[in-house]
C-alpha cells in the first residue's frame, strides 16, 4: 500500500515572544469588582465616597494583579476620617503554627504599595499619599480565586429556588451559576455537540474548526491509498509555545492502547514550574510498529519547530526505542520505574519466595548508593533465589540504564522518572475516557480536559504569587529559593532544609581547587536506620558544587548534604543563578500562558487580546508578500528595533529607580 498524508499546518515560524502584562487579581475587600482597566492613583485624586475610592482602587488593583486589603480606619483630631487601602502583601507575617517545619502559605511581605486618603467635611475623599512600587511579583489574570463574599444575590437565590421545585439537582444547579459568573474561564458547547456522521468526519470537522479558530493549530493526517485513515497527530498553539519551556523532559504515554481501554490514543507530555502536567500533542494511532512511531515522532518533532527534548520516558517497547534513537538520536531514553515495578507481581508471583524476592528487588532498585552497589546487590539476589531464567528480569538488566536510578540520576528528569502516575503525568486524559468512549466522544471531551489542566496551572500561578510559605531556617538561601520558585517546588526545597538536622558535615581533603567533604546522614535504608556516607565537592572559586546523590542533577533540588556544605563553609547567604533552576521559577514570564486556544473566550481578559491583535498583524504583514532577503531583512530589523524598543520601555522604570 501507498500512503498519503493530509496535513494542515501553521506555515509560521515561532511567534516573537512579546513581554506580557501583569494583570489579574481582586479585592480582598467583600463586593462585586469591575473588569474594566483603571488609571494609576495620584495624589489629590477625588471622589464622592468611600465606596468609590474603595471601588477604584479595587479595579486599579485587578488590572496591576495584586489584591487590596484595608490596613487601617481612624478618626482625626482635626475630626476627619482617615483611612489606608493598601497591597494584601503589606505587614509582617508573625506565625502561630506550632510544627514550624510545615508553614502555612501566607501572603506578607511587607509590601508598601497602598494610598492614603482622608475624608472632607462634606464628605468628599482626597488621596493623600499614593506608594505604587511593589516589593514582590505582581500575579497573573486571576481574579476569580480571590476569597469574595459568600453572600448570594437576589437573582440567585431565586434561581435555585426554581431549580429545586423543578427538580435540577444541586450540582448542576451551581455549575451554571458559576459558569454564568465566569468562574471558570474558557466555558463554551464542545462537549455537547453531537456531530453524529462518523468518526473520521467528527475528526476532520474537528481539525477544521480548531484550525479556523487558531491560525497555529497544527495537525497531520496519515491515510492509505484508498482514503483510509490511519494515524493522526495534532497539537494546538499553547501546546507548542508550552513546548518553549517544559519541553525538555517528555513521557510519551500510550496508557490508553495498554490497558483496558483499548483507545488508539498516545500524548506527549511534559511537566511544568508546578509540577504539573501540561499537554504537548496527541495522536491516534492504528498500530504500534517502529514505522508508525517513526512517523508520529518525525510529526511532532516538525511541529514543535525540530526542537528535541533533552530525555524522553516510554514504556518498555522495542519498536519506541527503535524508532527514539532513530529520530531523537541525541534524547536520553528511560523507562517509568513504578510502572516496571507495578510488573512485578505478574512477573515473579508464582515464585514460592515472592514476598522475600519483592523485599529484596525494591531494596536493590532504591536504597543502592552506586552502580557497584547495584551490581552486588542485584547479583545476589539472583543467586540465592535461583532467577538466572527469569527472562522478564533479564530484559529489565539489560536496560537498567534506562531505569534504575543509581544510572539515571546523573540527568536532569524534571521529577518524572520514577514517581508514581498520579503524582507524574500519565493518564493525562483520565475522568475524560474510559472503555465506552468513542473516537467522536472523545474530540467532544477533548477542549474539557485542556481546560481544566489550564485551570489547575492558573490557580497554582495565583497561589504562588500571591501567597507566601514562611521560611523554617534563618539561612539566606532559603529567602532566595522562596522569592524565585512556585510554591510546590520551594516546599520541596524545604524538605531538603529540614533534613538538614539528621546530617554531620566534615572537611575530608583538597583535590586542585575543590574541597571534599563527607557528610554522614542517618536515614532509613531496607527498613533500617543507617548511617549513609555521601561526598560533597565544592570549587569556591567558581561555587561549584556536586554531591554523589545527584539530587540536583536529577530534579533540580538542592540536596540537604550541599546544604549543609555551604552551612559549614559560611555560605548560607545565597547561592548562584545557576543552582536556581529556571524550570521552577515562578516569576519567569512565560509565552505559552498568552496564547489564545481555540476554545478561548477572550472577553474580560485585555492581556489576552491585545497579544492576539498582535499575532494577527504580525501574521498579516508575513502575509504580505516577503518575496526577496531584502523584504525578509527589512521585517526582521523591524522587528528586532521594536523588540528593543519595549524591552526598554519595560525596564527603564526599574532602572530609574535603581
Amino acid at each position: 500500500m501507498s500512503s498519503s498524508s493530509t496535513n494542515h499546518r501553521d506555515p509560521n515560524s515561532p511567534a516573537t515572544s512579546l513581554p506580557p502584562t501583569q494583570s489579574g487579581g481582586s479585592s480582598g475587600i467583600e463586593g462585586n469588582v469591575d473588569h474594566e482597566g483603571e488609571k494609576e492613583p495620584v495624589t489629590g485624586m477625588t471622589f464622592s465616597s468611600e465606596d468609590e475610592v474603595t471601588r477604584y482602587y479595587m479595579n486599579y488593583a485587578q488590572c496591576k494583579g495584586f489584591r487590596v486589603s484595608k490596613i487601617s480606619s481612624k478618626n482625626g483630631d482635626d475630626g476627619r476620617k482617615y483611612f489606608t487601602l493598601g497591597c494584601n502583601h503589606a505587614r509582617k507575617y508573625v506565625t502561630h503554627r506550632k510544627n514550624v517545619s510545615k508553614p502555612n502559605p501566607i501572603p506578607k511581605e511587607q509590601c508598601k504599595a497602598r494610598l492614603n486618603a482622608c475624608m472632607c467635611s462634606d464628605g468628599t475623599i482626597i488621596i493623600s499619599r499614593v506608594v505604587v512600587e511593589h516589593n514582590h511579583e505582581l500575579g497573573p489574570t486571576t481574579q476569580r480565586y480571590y476569597n469574595r463574599s459568600k453572600v448570594l444575590g437576589t437573582r440567585m437565590k431565586r434561581r435555585l429556588e426554581l431549580n429545586d421545585q423543578g427538580g435540577t439537582n444541586v450540582r448542576s444547579t451551581f455549575q451554571s451559576l458559576v459558569v454564568e459568573a465566569n468562574g471558570f474561564e474558557k466555558e463554551d458547547d464542545t462537549r455537547w455537540l453531537q456531530l453524529g456522521i462518523g468518526d473520521s468526519e467528527a475528526i476532520q470537522n474537528y481539525f477544521v474548526r480548531m484550525q479556523k479558530q487558531d491560525s497555529r493549530f497544527f495537525y497531520l493526517m496519515d491515510v492509505d491509498d484508498r482514503s483510509r485513515l490511519r494515524n493522526i497527530f495534532w497539537a494546538d498553539a499553547r501546546c507548542r509555545a508550552a513546548h518553549e519551556y517544559f519541553g525538555q523532559v517528555i513521557t510519551f504515554d500510550t496508557t490508553y492502547i495498554t490497558n483496558k481501554y483499548h483507545m488508539p490514543l498516545v500524548s506527549f507530555v511534559g511537566v511544568n514550574h508546578h509540577g504539573q502536567s501540561v499537554l504537548l500533542g496527541c495522536a491516534l494511532l492504528s498500530s504500534e510498529s517502529t514505522k508508525t512511531f517513526i512517523w508520529l515522532f518525525a510529526t511532532w518533532l516538525e511541529c514543535m519547530y525540530g526542537r528535541a527534548p533533552n530525555a524522553i520516558i516510554t514504556n518498555h517497547n522495542k519498536a519506541m526505542k527503535n524508532a527514539i534513537e532513530l529520530v531523537f538520536p541525541n534524547a536520553r531514553r528511560g523507562l517509568c520505574l513504578w510502572h516496571l515495578m507495578e510488573k512485578v507481581p505478574e512477573k515473579l508471583g508464582v515464585h514460592s519466595s515472592y514476598e522475600s524476592i519483592k523485599t529484596l528487588l525494591h531494596g536493590v532498585v532504591y536504597d543502592s548508593l552506586s552502580q557497584s552497589d547495584f551490581m552486588e546487590r542485584w547479583g545476589k539476589m539472583i543467586e540465592d533465589y535461583e532467577l538466572q531464567d527469569n527472562e522478564w528480569l533479564k530484559g529489565i538488566f539489560d536496560e537498567r540504564h534506562c531505569w534504575a536510578p543509581v544510572y539515571v540520576r546523573d540527568s536532569f528528569w524534571a521529577g518524572m522518572l520514577i514517581t508514581q502516575p498520579s503524582e507524574s503525568l500519565n493518564s493525562f486524559f483520565d475522568g475524560y475516557v474510559n472503555s465506552k468512549t468513542t473516537l467522536k466522544q472523545f474530540f467532544e471531551r477533548y477542549d474539557n480536559a485542556l481546560r481544566d489542566q489550564i485551570e489547575r496551572e492558573n490557580m497554582a500561578d495565583f497561589y504562588s504569587f500571591n501567597t507566601v510559605i514562611a521560611c523554617i531556617s534563618h539561612f539566606g538561601f532559603e529567602a532566595q529559593f522562596q522569592k524565585a520558585y512556585t510554591n510546590a517546588k520551594f516546599k520541596e526545597l524545604q524538605v531538603e532544609v529540614a533534613s538538614m538536622m539528621y546530617c554531620n558535615t566534615c572537611f575530608e581533603r583538597l583535590e586542585g581547587l575543590k574541597s571534599i567533604f563527607s557528610v554522614v546522614e542517618n536515614k532509613k535504608v531496607c527498613d533500617k536506620i543507617e548511617d549513609v556516607v555521601f561526598s560533597v565537592s565544592f570549587n569556591e572559586e567558581d561555587f561549584e558544587l556536586h554531591c554523589s546523590c545527584c539530587l540536583f542533577e536529577f530534579t533540580g533540588i538542592l540536596c540537604r548534604h550541599v546544604l549543609c556544605v555551604l552551612k559549614l563553609m559560611g555560605k548560607t547567604e545565597s547561592v548562584i543563578p545557576y543552582y536556581v533552576l529556571s524550570h521552577w521559577r515562578k516569576d519567569i514570564k512565560r509565552r505559552h500562558t498568552l496564547v489564545k486556544c481555540g476554545f478561548d473566550h477572550l472577553a474580560g481578559h485585555a492581556d489576552l487580546q491585545r497579544l492576539d491583535k498582535v499575532c494577527d498583524a504580525f501574521y498579516e504583514v508575513a502575509s504580505m508578500g516577503i518575496n526577496t532577503d531584502d523584504d525578509l531583512l527589512k521585517v526582521m530589523n523591524w522587528i528586532k528595533d521594536l523588540k528593543i524598543k519595549l524591552t526598554c520601555e519595560e525596564t527603564s522604570p526599574r532602572m530609574i529607580e535603581a
